[in-house]
């Protein structure tokens, strides 16, 4: 019997096979795709077409930037917002001059993120080329790594090993230059699997060590701080501090690791902290550091605990300890979500000496972060009126971003920071990072209400990606606090050489009309008398959901948060 088979339908496309080549280019979007990266901030060159053309396809977001160091922030802020690397890309010679900034942010700050920069063609190298420039000169110093693809076969393997270094044993950032014509380049297609990172744990002896610690201290202490963290760490130390009534104070711009309503936190400790939190680390008799180190914030210029006698737990995934001082009792190799969920392994009798001294610990930081009262005064508008207005009205998950400047003090002290993560600012003191910052939170956590703090000084940085958040939906509410100075500068000054002001003066623009001219909504405050109303009006923008919203406050030149 003969079988007859049918043709298909005239409409019926014929089967394709997969591609087995792409180019270089390609390939690298591919595998950033299928290591499960969402989007990359991108200022566009002719260096890099071929990533780009990659894009088109993809499901990455393209998220296009108005300056290098704008997209560089915002793949840093990417960083510490997720669990992988926040990835940008620039073209070379000034685009990777620009994006230097912040590739220093997320190496002090230690968050994965990788740096692609385009490149001229390999027959040009070493001629003085358009935009030539020195890829490991310019980056070796201050990068876990970089890496040009000079073969292009290597590509996937080159994405591959940048998205596990950026993230193995201490985070930090990666570059990787792309030379333009070997990303035009043809090759054959194939996997390349997610290298696993390891997470270190609590061996025998350290839970041992750390039980005997904690059992024989009096007044034990844990700092938390760093960029490696996730929900689930924060909620599983925060449950075992509780259980055990320990106290925890957070590592200057960290906040939210143990969150502010907990029994356990004992406020921040850094640059602009309060007096009693930086007399309770010559106090304690036990810290316990997890996530970061007793660097020279913490310790205020390596002055405080630095003496050999004091005891000291590091609890620390990077074996060189890089940037610790004072004693080392012990160190324990563990990120901090391994650390936080060993810890459920060590059970401490109840001790009225440790509750009263987590009790008092907590007194002192409810006492700090009182909000002031709601009453304007006469006068220009202040940001504790603000604050007084804005933080009863703040959703329970509400995450705030802020660069650098004494405008950040009122972010230290009164934002309710309950949700990991709920801060997200730069260690570095970089100016420039609270608008990108903001952004990139509001595109990875669109539901969430995401608060910017900015100087005036800083925004006129980076405020141009107001921007970027307009064409990306992007929907931060912006605070600018205008005090026509560079008040961090100027108080140091005045220090030094009191009534000889010099450099630290500036004349700006209305900042209320600059976000209407961006695309969004803008409100002027010119005296106290103006902020509830104000805030009010932002705050009912911004439940509408339409565009970002910047409150426009023009301060006294003089600190007011502490």
């Amino acid at each position: 019997m003969t079988q007859l088979i049918s043709a298909p339908a005239p409409d019926a496309a014929p089967a394709t096979a997969a591609p087995t080549t792409a180019t270089a280019g390609h390939e690298i979007v591919r595998v950033l795709e299928e290591h499960g990266i969402r989007r990359t901030f991108v200022v566009p060159g002719e260096s890099y077409l071929e990533v780009l053309d990659g894009l088109h396809d993809s499901s990455i977001e393209t998220v296009i930037c108005r300056h290098e160091g704008g997209a560089a922030y915002m793949a840093e802020a990417e960083g510490k917002l997720g669990q992988l690397p926040g990835i940008a890309m620039v073209t070379r010679g000034p685009g990777a001059a620009n994006a230097l900034v912040g590739v220093h942010t997320a190496w002090q700050d230690s968050t994965p993120m990788v740096l692609f920069i385009g490149l001229i063609p390999l027959a040009h190298r070493h001629k003085e080329a358009f935009q030539e420039f020195d890829v490991d000169g310019w980056f070796a110093a201050g990068a876990k790594s970089v890496v040009i693809l000079d073969v292009a076969e290597r590509a996937q393997e080159v994405v591959a090993d940048a998205l596990f270094l950026a993230q193995a044993g201490r985070p930090g950032p990666v570059v990787i230059g792309l030379p333009e014509d070997v990303i035009r380049e043809t090759i054959q297609r194939h996997p390349q699997p997610a290298l696993p990172v390891a997470e270190g744990g609590m061996t025998a002896g350290d839970l041992e060590a750390l039980r005997d610690a904690l059992e024989t201290a009096e007044k034990p202490l844990f700092v938390t701080g760093g960029s490696d963290w996730d929900a689930e760490a924060s909620a599983r130390l925060t449950g075992w501090l509780e259980q055990h009534r320990l106290p925890a104070v957070a590592e200057w711009r960290t906040e939210g690791i143990v969150p502010f309503d907990s029994p356990s936190y004992a406020g921040p400790i850094g640059y602009g902290r309060p007096k009693p939190t930086l007399d309770v680390l010559e106090e304690c008799d036990l810290l316990v550091f997890v996530g970061t180190l007793p660097g020279d914030v913490v310790t205020n210029g390596f002055l405080v605990r630095q003496g050999w006698e004091r005891r000291n737990f590091l609890v620390s995934i990077d074996p060189t300890l890089r940037g610790r001082s004072g004693a080392v009792s012990h160190h324990i190799l563990a990120r901090p979500g391994a650390f936080a969920r060993d810890l459920a392994r060590i059970e401490l009798a109840p001790d009225a000496a440790r509750a009263d001294w987590t009790a008092r610990l907590r007194e002192q930081q409810r006492a700090f972060s009182a909000l002031p009262a709601r009453t304007p005064k006469p006068g220009p508008a202040s940001m504790d009126t603000v604050m007084a207005h804005l933080v009863p009205q703040l959703e329970h998950d509400a995450l705030v971003t802020f660069g650098a400047g004494e405008h950040t003090n009122w972010a230290h002290r009164y934002f309710p920071t309950r949700s990991y993560p709920s801060m997200i600012s730069c260690g570095n003191g970089s100016m420039g990072y609270s608008i990108p910052s903001a952004v990139a939170a509001s595109l990875h956590f669109p539901e969430r209400q995401v608060v910017s703090i900015a100087g005036d000084g800083e925004f006129l940085m980076n405020g141009q990606e107001l921007a970027t958040a307009k064409q990306l939906g992007a929907t931060p509410l912006v605070i600018v606090v205008d005090n026509q100075e560079y008040g961090t500068i100027r108080t140091h000054q005045e220090r030094r050489h009191p009534g000889r002001v010099s450099g630290t003066q500036l004349e700006n623009p209305d900042f209320a009309m600059l976000a209407n001219a961006y695309g969004g909504f803008g409100f002027r405050v010119e005296t106290d008398a103006e902020v509830p109303a104000a805030v009010e009006q932002a705050l009912a923008r911004w439940r509408a959901g339409e565009r970002f919203v910047l409150l426009h406050v023009l301060t006294e030149q003089r600190s007011q948060a502490y």
